[in-house]
Parts: structure tokens; sequence; C-alpha cells
């Protein structure tokens, strides 16, 4: 398999944009696959070379990737001359991006039947033996549940209704299973996490993945947070300030999607030190920051003796430059073990996500060492 499909739910917005430039930069010899972490030196795995991939996606915007891609400059994100350079590559990509589902317009189940059949077509025009589907576009709300969504009769029962049933991630994620598709939710939104759409991938022999992409400040907490641990430092609280803009941060200023983040950033730190520690992590929108953020942490803890001690750290970022590679690696190794007959849920591929499916191993080293099992059983 030397080619592969990455349809992008957000496929206009700077995560998807930077992830297409990135992909042809590297492709032109302009760029290297600096981030992509199955790029390593000596990571295991026969994955489709990132020459290979074509990108297609939905939108509710009409922003050309061209002009995205001259915004992503102009804030410092790429070169300022890739736009030009890979002009052919965007206008090619963003001649494949259809219009995505808006909440209220239609009924969902023919809204999943059109969403499906964009997957397909894209997959049939270029010759694709495997399409992967990433979502990248805006955080959700978390949402209650509905006695839909425990079997997949009942949930399409209900869509043939025409009621909005599903919220939009898991909309797409239901149109990328009826498409034969593997999936990626590299947002908190529910995605593909009902338990309707977990039979629904298992009947259709498809591996999905997530959730929320960890890019960060999760990164390190998932790295320090062991280190206490080990060392029988007690831990007595952990509290974090984000600051941010852009689109994302601008989605996370409305109080119930921020939630949604919330919950899978604070999660790490107790999954970790197997318990409930004080503080929690607050989230600023910062229009002036732009595609940057910054993340400052406060951790207190005790040693022997009892002897009080703290720890702070920053870290200062491009979402998007951390965020692209790593859709790039997992729509490379959820297509790898598609076609190695993996389906359901991939927890191997927990060491991407804050909020781990179908694991609850949050430390970074033991996620990362089952990463590289997983690749080499995939090989």
């Amino acid at each position: 398999m030397d080619k592969l499909g990455v349809w992008l739910i957000g496929a206009r917005g700077s995560v998807a944009t930077t992830a297409i430039v990135g992909t042809s930069a590297i492709r032109a010899g302009a760029a290297t696959p600096q981030g992509c972490v199955s790029e390593s030196p000596g990571f295991p795995g026969s994955l489709v070379p990132l020459a290979g991939l074509a990108f297609g996606g939905h939108d509710i915007t009409e922003t050309s990737l061209r002009k995205r891609a001259d915004q992503l400059a102009r804030a410092g994100v790429i070169s300022p001359d890739l736009p030009e350079l890979l002009a052919s590559d965007l206008d090619a990509a963003d001649a494949e991006i259809r219009p995505g589902h808006v909440p209220g317009d239609g009924g969902q189940a023919a809204a999943a039947a059109r969403l499906s059949g964009d997957i397909a077509g894209f997959r049939a025009r270029h010759g694709l033996a495997r399409v992967v589907v990433v979502n990248v576009s805006s955080t959700e709300p978390p949402v209650d549940s509905r006695p839909e969504f425990g079997r997949l009769a009942d949930l399409e029962e209900r869509l043939a209704t025409g009621d909005d049933v599903l919220p939009p991630s898991s909309l797409y994620a239901y149109a990328a299973f009826q498409a034969g598709c593997g999936y990626v939710e590299f947002t908190p939104s529910t995605g593909p996490t009902l338990p309707a759409l977990a039979e629904l991938a298992g009947q259709r022999g498809v591996p999905y993945a997530g959730r929320d992409g960890k890019t960060g400040e999760t990164l390190v907490k998932s790295a320090l947070a062991p280190m206490f641990a080990d060392r029988a430092l007690r831990v007595r609280s952990w509290s974090g300030l984000n600051l941010l803009g852009g689109g994302d941060g601008a989605t996370l200023a409305d109080p119930a999607a921020r939630s949604s983040k919330q919950l899978s950033k604070d999660q790490v730190v107790a999954k970790v030190l197997g318990g409930p520690v004080e503080g929690e992590t607050h989230i600023d929108y910062v229009p002036d920051l732009g595609e940057w953020k910054t993340a400052w942490d406060h951790v207190t803890f005790e040693g022997f003796l009892g002897v009080r001690m703290a720890m702070q750290f920053t870290w200062q970022g491009c979402d998007s430059a951390l965020a692209a590679p790593l859709v790039l690696d997992l729509a490379r190794l959820v297509a790898r073990a598609h076609e190695k007959g993996r389906h359901g849920v991939l927890p191997e591929l927990g060491y991407f996500f804050k909020s781990p499916l179908g694991t609850d191993e949050h430390a970074l080293a033991v996620q990362y060492a089952r990463l590289l099992a997983f690749a080499e059983e995939l090989s």
C-alpha cells in the first residue's frame, strides 16, 4: 500500500492546513518530517510514505487552503515561501473539500449518506485502497446519554425519523464507518465513543482511535506525573493556566465547549497518581496570541519527613505545528492496522491522546513502549 487517503473534518482549519502544507513541503524536499513520531530513526513498521498521502475533507467554511496557508505564514506558523511554492498541491487538496453538515440542515440520515458518499467518491477518484477520516474540527460540548446511543438498530431507527440525534463529531464517525474507513477523533468531542458506533465499526471491520490529541501541557504532565509516582513523592496540588488564541481559543471561550477540554486535560494527573489531586486547569482565550499558546503549571509536592516543595514549568508552542505531524502519524498507523485486519478501538495508540480510548494508561513512557510494540506487530 503506497497511497493513502486522509479525509479531514475541519479541512480548512489551522491543523488540517498545516498537515497538508507540511506533507507537500516534505514531498517537494522543502522540509523534513520533524515532529512525526513514525519518522523517528528506528521506528518500526511499514507505513505508507508521507509522499503517498492524498488529502480531502469536509468543512463548513469556504476560505481556500491557499488563503489559509497565507494566513498561517503571516502568523509565523509556516515559512512565507511555502504557500506559493506549494500552490498546485494546495489547490488540488482544496478541490477535494466538500461542504460539511450544518446542524438543522436536513435530517441526519440523509446527511450521513451524503458525507459517506463524498468519502467514497474521493477514494474512487484517487484509486485508494483505504481512507482514514480524522476529525480536527472545533471542540463540542459534552453530550447527554440517550437510549438510542446504546444499540445501532435503535440509533438508525431514530435517525430515520429525520431528527438531529447525533452530535456532529459522531455523525462524521458514523459516515466514516458506513464508508468502510478508519477514524481518528483528534478532538475531545464525542465522536466514535457511542456504543452504537462501536457496534457499527465492528460490523464494518474498521479501526478507530482517539481522543483529544496530546500536544502540549498534557504531554508534559504525562511525562512528569510518573516521575513523582516512581520517586514516592506525594503530589499535593497541580494547577494550570492555559492561554491561547486562534480558532481553538475562540471555541473554548464558550463554557460548554471548554468543559470538554478541561475534563480531558485534568484526568491525566489523577489517573497516573492513582487518585484526585487538588487543583485544576484553567483555559483563557487571548485573541492577541493568534496561533500560539502558553501553559503555566504549578505543582506542590511532599518529600521525606514531610518537607514541602514546589515545581513550576512553562510551555509555549504553536498548536498547529505540534498537532499536524501527529495527524499524519495516526492516519498512517490506523491505515496499517486496518490493512492488517484490526477493527474496533486501538488502545495501543493512546500515546497520542489526552483521553485515550480503550485504556486507562496515561504514563507517557509506558504508552510509548506499547506504541513501539504495536508498530512492530503491524510490520
